[in-house]
Protein backbone atom coordinates (compact mmCIF):
# COMPACT_ATOMS: atom_id res chain seq x y z
CA UNK A 1 0.00 0.00 0.00
CA UNK A 2 1.46 3.09 -1.19
CA UNK A 3 1.76 6.34 1.34
CA UNK A 4 -0.80 8.39 -0.07
CA UNK A 5 -3.33 5.41 0.32
CA UNK A 6 -2.74 5.16 4.00
CA UNK A 7 -3.35 8.87 3.97
CA UNK A 8 -6.51 8.15 2.30
CA UNK A 9 -7.44 5.33 4.55
CA UNK A 10 -6.85 8.02 7.81
CA UNK A 11 -8.31 10.87 6.72
CA UNK A 12 -12.03 8.43 5.98
CA UNK A 13 -11.31 6.54 9.19
CA UNK A 14 -11.01 10.48 11.24
CA UNK A 15 -13.48 12.00 8.92
CA UNK A 16 -16.71 11.10 11.14
CA UNK A 17 -14.47 12.56 14.37
CA UNK A 18 -14.01 15.75 12.23
CA UNK A 19 -17.36 16.43 11.48
CA UNK A 20 -18.22 16.22 14.93
CA UNK A 21 -14.90 18.56 16.15
CA UNK A 22 -16.40 21.00 13.72
CA UNK A 23 -19.86 20.63 15.63
CA UNK A 24 -18.50 21.04 18.77
CA UNK A 25 -15.46 23.15 18.07
CA UNK A 26 -17.02 26.52 16.79
CA UNK A 27 -19.34 26.86 20.05
CA UNK A 28 -16.28 25.71 22.24
CA UNK A 29 -14.20 28.69 20.45
CA UNK A 30 -16.98 31.54 21.24
CA UNK A 31 -16.81 30.47 24.77
CA UNK A 32 -12.83 31.13 24.45
CA UNK A 33 -13.64 34.47 22.81
CA UNK A 34 -15.50 35.77 26.09
CA UNK A 35 -12.58 34.71 27.99
CA UNK A 36 -10.41 36.95 25.81
CA UNK A 37 -8.94 33.99 23.44
CA UNK A 38 -8.69 35.66 19.72
CA UNK A 39 -8.72 32.87 17.07
CA UNK A 40 -4.80 32.63 16.97
CA UNK A 41 -4.69 31.96 20.73
CA UNK A 42 -8.14 29.66 21.05
CA UNK A 43 -6.20 27.83 17.45
CA UNK A 44 -2.72 27.44 19.76
CA UNK A 45 -4.55 26.16 23.03
CA UNK A 46 -6.50 23.81 20.95
CA UNK A 47 -3.30 21.71 19.72
CA UNK A 48 -1.18 22.39 22.79
CA UNK A 49 -3.60 21.39 25.25
CA UNK A 50 -6.10 19.87 23.02
CA UNK A 51 -8.59 18.35 25.42
CA UNK A 52 -12.42 19.29 24.80
CA UNK A 53 -13.93 18.52 28.39
CA UNK A 54 -10.99 20.56 29.77
CA UNK A 55 -11.43 23.42 27.21
CA UNK A 56 -14.92 23.78 27.95
CA UNK A 57 -14.33 22.99 31.64
CA UNK A 58 -11.83 26.20 31.57
CA UNK A 59 -14.10 28.67 29.70
CA UNK A 60 -17.36 27.85 32.23
CA UNK A 61 -15.58 28.12 35.63
CA UNK A 62 -13.76 31.28 34.19
CA UNK A 63 -16.62 32.81 33.29
CA UNK A 64 -17.89 31.52 37.21
CA UNK A 65 -15.52 33.61 38.49
CA UNK A 66 -13.19 30.43 40.24
CA UNK A 67 -10.15 30.57 41.25
CA UNK A 68 -7.06 29.91 38.91
CA UNK A 69 -6.14 26.65 41.60
CA UNK A 70 -9.08 25.61 41.06
CA UNK A 71 -9.13 25.82 37.59
CA UNK A 72 -6.20 23.67 37.39
CA UNK A 73 -6.82 21.40 39.79
CA UNK A 74 -10.15 20.38 38.29
CA UNK A 75 -9.18 20.48 34.65
CA UNK A 76 -6.39 18.13 35.61
CA UNK A 77 -8.33 15.90 37.67
CA UNK A 78 -10.55 14.80 34.71
CA UNK A 79 -7.88 14.65 31.92
CA UNK A 80 -6.20 11.77 34.18
CA UNK A 81 -8.32 9.57 31.97
CA UNK A 82 -5.88 9.90 29.20
CA UNK A 83 -3.28 8.35 31.56
CA UNK A 84 -5.21 4.67 30.82
CA UNK A 85 -4.83 5.34 26.99
CA UNK A 86 -1.35 4.05 26.73
CA UNK A 87 -1.86 0.80 28.37
CA UNK A 88 -4.89 -0.11 25.48
CA UNK A 89 -1.72 0.91 22.46
CA UNK A 90 1.23 -0.26 24.08
CA UNK A 91 1.26 -3.79 22.01
CA UNK A 92 0.53 -1.86 19.08
CA UNK A 93 3.85 0.50 19.44
CA UNK A 94 6.00 -2.18 20.78
CA UNK A 95 8.37 -2.13 17.62
CA UNK A 96 7.54 1.85 16.46
CA UNK A 97 10.01 4.17 16.31
CA UNK A 98 10.40 6.59 20.26
CA UNK A 99 9.78 10.09 17.90
CA UNK A 100 6.52 8.57 16.29
CA UNK A 101 5.23 6.94 19.74
CA UNK A 102 5.75 10.37 21.58
CA UNK A 103 4.10 12.14 18.57
CA UNK A 104 0.96 9.74 19.04
CA UNK A 105 0.95 10.18 22.70
CA UNK A 106 0.70 13.69 22.21
CA UNK A 107 -2.08 13.87 19.76
CA UNK A 108 -4.41 11.39 21.26
CA UNK A 109 -7.98 11.98 22.65
CA UNK A 110 -11.23 10.38 23.46
CA UNK A 111 -12.38 9.83 19.56
CA UNK A 112 -9.59 9.42 17.75
CA UNK A 113 -8.48 6.67 20.59
CA UNK A 114 -11.99 4.56 20.09
CA UNK A 115 -11.69 5.02 16.26
CA UNK A 116 -7.43 3.68 16.31
CA UNK A 117 -8.07 0.81 18.76
CA UNK A 118 -11.12 0.11 16.97
CA UNK A 119 -8.84 -0.23 13.70
CA UNK A 120 -5.77 -1.86 15.41
CA UNK A 121 -8.46 -4.60 16.29
CA UNK A 122 -9.48 -5.58 13.30
CA UNK A 123 -6.22 -5.67 11.88
CA UNK A 124 -4.01 -4.11 9.18
CA UNK A 125 -3.49 -0.76 10.81
CA UNK A 126 -0.40 1.24 11.32
CA UNK A 127 1.07 3.43 13.77
CA UNK A 128 1.86 6.14 11.26
CA UNK A 129 -2.00 5.90 9.96
CA UNK A 130 -3.40 5.68 14.18
CA UNK A 131 -0.97 9.03 14.00
CA UNK A 132 -2.46 10.52 11.04
CA UNK A 133 -6.11 10.07 12.20
CA UNK A 134 -4.68 12.20 15.96
CA UNK A 135 -3.15 14.99 13.82
CA UNK A 136 -6.54 14.85 11.39
CA UNK A 137 -8.31 15.30 13.98
CA UNK A 138 -6.32 17.65 16.55
CA UNK A 139 -6.19 20.36 13.00
CA UNK A 140 -9.90 20.13 12.69
CA UNK A 141 -10.48 20.78 16.49
CA UNK A 142 -8.20 23.64 16.38
CA UNK A 143 -9.42 25.23 13.25
CA UNK A 144 -12.89 25.11 14.59
CA UNK A 145 -11.76 26.48 17.82
CA UNK A 146 -10.18 29.60 15.65
CA UNK A 147 -13.30 29.63 13.82
CA UNK A 148 -15.47 30.32 15.98
CA UNK A 149 -13.98 32.75 18.22
CA UNK A 150 -14.15 34.72 15.56
CA UNK A 151 -17.52 34.29 15.71
CA UNK A 152 -17.92 35.43 19.00
CA UNK A 153 -16.00 38.32 18.66
CA UNK A 154 -18.22 39.67 15.32
CA UNK A 155 -21.84 38.27 16.88
CA UNK A 156 -23.12 38.36 20.44
CA UNK A 157 -23.71 34.68 21.30
CA UNK A 158 -25.20 33.51 24.94
CA UNK A 159 -22.69 31.65 26.73
CA UNK A 160 -25.12 29.72 28.02
CA UNK A 161 -25.96 28.23 24.72
CA UNK A 162 -22.60 27.81 23.74
CA UNK A 163 -21.37 25.52 26.75
CA UNK A 164 -24.52 23.68 26.32
CA UNK A 165 -22.75 22.06 22.69
CA UNK A 166 -20.77 19.60 24.91
CA UNK A 167 -23.92 18.59 26.91
CA UNK A 168 -25.98 18.42 23.70
CA UNK A 169 -22.91 15.53 21.87
CA UNK A 170 -22.89 13.49 25.37
CA UNK A 171 -27.18 13.17 25.11
CA UNK A 172 -26.31 12.16 21.20
CA UNK A 173 -23.95 9.28 22.58
CA UNK A 174 -26.60 8.42 25.36
CA UNK A 175 -29.55 7.98 23.17
CA UNK A 176 -27.63 5.90 20.42
CA UNK A 177 -26.24 3.23 22.88
CA UNK A 178 -27.87 0.01 23.06
CA UNK A 179 -30.17 -0.04 26.30
CA UNK A 180 -30.45 -3.11 28.54
CA UNK A 181 -30.68 -2.91 32.54
CA UNK A 182 -26.82 -2.82 33.34
CA UNK A 183 -27.23 0.58 30.40
CA UNK A 184 -30.02 1.51 32.83
CA UNK A 185 -27.90 0.96 36.41
CA UNK A 186 -25.35 3.30 35.05
CA UNK A 187 -27.35 5.95 33.34
CA UNK A 188 -29.08 6.58 36.55
CA UNK A 189 -26.77 5.85 39.06
CA UNK A 190 -24.03 8.43 36.82
CA UNK A 191 -26.84 10.96 37.38
CA UNK A 192 -27.17 10.67 41.03
CA UNK A 193 -23.52 10.60 41.56
CA UNK A 194 -23.22 13.86 39.46
CA UNK A 195 -25.94 15.67 41.20
CA UNK A 196 -24.51 14.25 44.86
CA UNK A 197 -21.16 15.69 43.97
CA UNK A 198 -22.61 19.04 42.88
CA UNK A 199 -24.82 19.61 46.03
CA UNK A 200 -21.66 18.82 48.27
CA UNK A 201 -19.90 21.24 46.30
CA UNK A 202 -17.43 18.94 43.92
CA UNK A 203 -18.55 21.17 40.62
CA UNK A 204 -15.18 20.35 39.08
CA UNK A 205 -14.90 16.70 39.14
CA UNK A 206 -18.38 15.82 39.45
CA UNK A 207 -18.44 14.62 36.11
CA UNK A 208 -15.35 12.30 36.34
CA UNK A 209 -16.80 10.89 40.10
CA UNK A 210 -20.18 10.42 38.74
CA UNK A 211 -19.04 8.28 35.62
CA UNK A 212 -17.04 6.22 37.79
CA UNK A 213 -19.98 5.89 40.08
CA UNK A 214 -21.63 4.94 37.30
CA UNK A 215 -19.60 2.18 36.31
CA UNK A 216 -18.77 0.92 39.41
CA UNK A 217 -22.55 0.19 39.93
CA UNK A 218 -22.60 -0.93 36.76
CA UNK A 219 -20.02 -3.73 36.90
CA UNK A 220 -21.56 -4.82 40.74
CA UNK A 221 -25.24 -4.93 39.21
CA UNK A 222 -24.01 -7.15 35.76
CA UNK A 223 -21.69 -9.26 37.84
CA UNK A 224 -24.92 -10.02 40.32
CA UNK A 225 -27.09 -10.34 37.11
CA UNK A 226 -24.55 -13.01 36.07
CA UNK A 227 -24.56 -14.51 39.46
CA UNK A 228 -28.67 -14.89 39.48
CA UNK A 229 -28.25 -16.75 36.13
CA UNK A 230 -25.57 -18.73 36.97
CA UNK A 231 -27.44 -20.06 39.91
CA UNK A 232 -30.75 -20.74 38.08
CA UNK A 233 -29.44 -22.62 35.33
CA UNK A 234 -30.53 -26.42 35.51
CA UNK A 235 -27.84 -28.62 36.23
CA UNK A 236 -26.73 -31.52 34.04
CA UNK A 237 -28.95 -33.33 36.17
CA UNK A 238 -32.33 -31.34 35.48
CA UNK A 239 -32.26 -29.73 38.70
CA UNK A 240 -31.19 -25.97 39.25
Amino acid sequence: MSSFDSVKLALAAAAPVMAGYVAIGLPCGIMESQIGLNAFMAFLVSVTFYSGAGQFMIDGMWLAGSPIASIIASVSFVNTRQLLYSAGFAPYFAKTKKWLTFLFSATVTDESFGVNLSKFQQGEWTAAQATFVNLFCMFTWGAANAVGALIGDVVDIPTAIASFAMTSIFICLLVSQRFDRTAVVVVLTTMVGVFACKSVGLAGPAILLGAVIGMACGLLFDRASRRVVHRGTPTKGGRA
